[in-house]
């Protein structure tokens, strides 16, 4: 399966600090519960990866895809 490959699963994605100085980006999708901890270096470089993808993602079209979308 690669990223630009479709599922029709759903799932839900918590982030934020845990107590030892992490931040924990959760993943639940039915009975499965992936927790991955990152330093706040690491998630600094996610944060960026994420807005590298969104912008290659509206230079490409919409943006409409099937995220999650907040207000």
């Amino acid at each position: 399966m690669g990223i630009n490959n479709e599922r029709d699963i759903e799932a839900n994605l918590q982030i934020g600090p845990t107590d030892h100085g992490m931040v924990r980006l959760f993943v639940e999708s039915g009975s499965t519960e992936i927790p991955m901890d990152f330093t706040p270096e690491e998630a600094d470089e996610i944060a960026e990866e994420i807005v590298a993808a969104a912008r290659a993602a509206r230079a490409h079209g919409s943006g409409g895809g099937r995220g999650r979308k907040r207000r």
